[in-house]
């Protein structure tokens, strides 16, 4: 990283605040005023990387003019608070009320965000050409995970607070496409190139809680991973159509008992002779599978989902590439298909599920019925890929809000660069 770049954060970032919680930056001497353009103004340069530290007005910036150049800004005055050039391209930059990090090809960099002062580097990690890490929220629990090899999927994990590694974590046998972390900071999840096979870890101490099978048929891309507020509930995101939701609960073991039908004998032995089967056959048997799923209207763009309550709701959101913000309701007891509630184009307009109808293409009729419905009345649905549920309650006016966990990043028409993290 270049020396001599850094610019103390200006008196102005004292009003830089959150819902709750005082400004991330202490007051400096430093009265300058720099102008930052406006973020998606029709002359603003593209952007390929913007994380913002939740509701405040604090936004890290990276653009493809200068990618090696990071920027902080107070997007709601337009100015610039200040900026870190770093010796290669920024991949990623991830944000939480203590720390900043920046992550490039084969180093960490480690912020206090504060004051922006380099706290730690990361040198020599193994290549990330992706940028992928992950950061968890939490104030305490301020984990940072990344991958541990470029050939296999371990994850090195670090602990960002007291500034030292925390655990190695042997995640998959092929390198990692995907990482997340829950709100408390003591769950991670993880996904490989294959996107098969979810698993869920303690943190730190690295034990496998659950694994989940996305499916067996295809190897997919997976885009995301997130929890949901409460961690009872992880949605994985990939390059099909399908969002997966898994529930993450353990099931109580029944106390077993002799069976007294020959049905009952010939399960009881079935599940002993799994001990006799090869490793990979039987860990099939324990992985759970999804228990709820999104049919997306679109296969093949980039996207990233994310689980929210809105209204005492559940919510999935999936802001895509194809520039829309997806809502969909998620039946929390029953799982199921879950039904697409609103679109919201980022542009500002919003669309009900009776435009989507009106819009829709003759050639892909959208099916009316949610799964749980069919499976209910014993009818067939369809397999099409904009099969979106349209039986809808009474849906609320003041839904428009932006998630504040959820940060979309759309493609160049819409002066954004998207990047896969």
């Amino acid at each position: 990283m270049n020396a001599g770049v850094y610019k103390e954060p200006p008196r102005e970032l004292d009003d830089v605040k959150e819902e709750q919680g005082g400004p991330p930056f202490e007051r400096s001497r430093e009265t300058r005023r720099t102008v930052c353009p406006r973020l998606l103004s029709a002359d603003t340069e593209d952007v390929c990387i913007v994380e913002r530290l939740f509701s405040s007005s604090l936004v890290a910036i990276v653009s493809l003019k200068a990618p090696r150049k990071l920027k902080v800004c107070h997007f709601k005055k337009g100015t610039e608070i200040c900026n870190y050039s770093y010796s290669n391209t920024i991949l990623a930059v991830k944000l939480n009320r203590q720390r900043l990090i920046v992550c490039l090809e084969e180093s960490l960099y480690i912020h206090n965000i504060r004051d922006m002062k380099v706290l730690h580097t990361i040198r020599e990690t193994p290549p990330n050409p992706a940028g992928l890490c992950a950061l968890s929220i939490h104030n305490d629990n301020g984990y940072l995970a990344y991958p541990g090899s470029a050939t296999i999927g371990e994850v090195q994990v670090f602990d960002t607070m007291n500034l030292r590694a925390a655990n190695m974590i042997p995640a998959h046998d092929s390198p990692l496409a995907a990482l997340a972390f829950d709100a408390s900071g003591t769950k991670l999840a993880t996904a490989s190139e294959k996107g098969t096979v979810i698993r869920v870890f303690s943190i730190p101490e690295g034990q496998k809680l659950f694994e989940f099978r996305r499916g067996v048929k295809r190897c997919v891309s997976i885009c995301s991973l997130a929890f949901s507020m409460d961690s009872m509930f992880l949605s994985a995101s990939s390059n099909t159509e399908t969002v997966h939701i898994f529930k993450l609960e353990t099931v109580k073991e029944k106390p077993q008992e002799e069976p007294t039908t020959w049905t009952g004998y010939f399960g009881k032995v079935l599940m002993a002779s799994t001990s006799y089967l090869p490793s990979q056959v039987t860990e099939m048997f324990n992985q759970g599978r999804a228990f709820a799923t999104v049919r997306l209207p679109f296969c093949g763009h980039k996207n990233i989902c994310s689980l929210a309550t809105i209204q005492k709701i559940p919510r999935l959101l999936v802001g895509a590439s194809d520039g829309y913000l997806y809502m969909y309701n998620l039946d929390p007891q029953e799982g199921g298909e879950c039904t697409l509630m609103k679109q919201h184009k980022l542009d500002g307009s919003m669309e009900t599920t009776n435009e989507i109808l009106d819009s829709a293409s003759h050639d892909c009729p959208l099916v009316t019925q949610t799964y749980n419905t069919a499976v209910a009345t014993g009818t067939h649905v369809p397999s099409s890929p904009t099969r979106l549920g349209v039986a809808q309650p009474q849906i609320p006016q003041n839904l428009h809000s932006r998630p504040r966990h959820l940060v979309v990043k759309v493609s160049r028409q819409f002066k954004w660069c998207k990047r896969s993290s």
